[in-house]
């Protein structure tokens, strides 16, 4: 296996000084080949990928994976792109099933082959150098308690923070709306059942916070900078989660970039539309500068235009949509 690349910082440059680096996922390129998504983000600018192991792209359980992902990985070198591994894909492991079979299955097989899934997106992010590899708990089974779902996440999870230990990839978590561990809060739970292990890591989805948690974006951000291994980011409405083109819902990016930029964090900024794949280049080309944009007061980029006018302020209130899950 690969090691995992560290990017030496600039001389003489505080954590704040050191620009973003931004990144869009291939959940929202699923109708282009997989090099064509890679060529085309190389060629907008950005900086990674956030790379979904899905059926039509680097597909997990496709025969010869290694092979394959050693391609993958001279391909990223050779446009100049860092990658971060997703495991998000709808029905990789079951056609009927979106999502599962999760790590909170009542079923033990089920849940170990989500398990072996998530312990090769691990192989597959060593190999290719990746920053971490994302997942998320599930949503509670019909007739499982809380306390039952909790302890077969921290057991499922055991397993995959030994893969993440010994190859020197974090396991990010991401909090996910509708889930057992769907807020910040659900993630602090884990990590305390586990015993914060250093493997363990979050992936912080930027719409998520403004969609449901108490703190505000920004605030969302300093307060989980210590744990910090990815980040996803799209436009957001209190209250509905739906991943939304930027401008078209109610997020202050500015402010949340900064903040990002201030911890010091250098994994990928991925934007997330997977319901925007049949727009899936359009929405590539017009992301990046509104992100560059957005970060200039934080993260200065000769190339950057000029910010675009703040979102209008959330309004107060409690989520009352339904979840969206991870894609349709």
């Amino acid at each position: 296996m690969s090691p995992r690349p560290t990017a030496p910082e600039p001389p003489h440059t505080t954590p704040s000084q050191l620009p973003l680096r931004f990144g869009y996922g291939t959940n929202g390129l699923a109708d282009l080949r997989l090099d064509d998504a890679l060529a085309l983000l190389a060629d907008l600018g950005y900086d990674g990928v956030g790379l979904t192991l899905d059926h039509m792209h680097l597909d997990p359980l496709a025969p010869d994976l290694a092979s394959r992902t050693r391609k993958v990985a001279q391909r990223l070198a050779e446009l100049g792109l860092t990658a971060t591994v997703e495991t998000g894909a709808r029905y990789v492991l079951d056609p009927r099933r979106k999502h599962g079979p999760s790590l909170l299955d009542p079923d033990a097989g089920d849940r170990a082959r989500r398990v072996a899934l998530l312990i090769r997106a691990v192989r597959v992010a060593a190999d290719l150098g990746a920053h971490a590899v994302h997942c998320f708990s599930g949503t509670l089974p019909a007739g499982t308690d809380e306390d039952t779902a909790w302890k077969r996440l921290a057991e499922s999870l055991a397993p995959v923070l030994d893969a993440a230990t010994a190859t020197g990839i974090p396991l990010a978590v991401e909090p996910e709306p509708g889930h057992l561990l769907g807020t910040l809060d659900g993630f602090h739970r884990l990590r305390r059942e586990l015993g914060d292990p250093e493997a363990l890591g979050l992936t912080l989805d930027i719409g998520h916070c403004q969609c449901l948690e108490p703190l505000s974006p920004a605030d969302c951000v300093r307060e989980a900078a210590p744990w910090l291994r990815h980040v996803q980011i799209e436009d957001m409405r209190r209250g509905v989660h739906e991943h939304l083109p930027f401008g078209d819902g109610e997020i202050d990016f500015p402010p949340v970039l900064e903040a990002l930029a201030a911890t010091g964090y250098q994994g990928l900024t991925v934007v997330e539309l997977p319901r925007h794949s049949h727009a899936g280049p359009e929405h590539a080309e017009r992301s990046l500068p509104f992100l560059r944009g957005a970060a200039t007061p934080a993260s200065p980029r000769p190339d950057g235009p000029v910010p675009p006018p703040a979102a209008p302020v959330a309004p107060p209130g409690e989520p009352s949509a339904a979840p969206e899950g991870r894609t349709p």
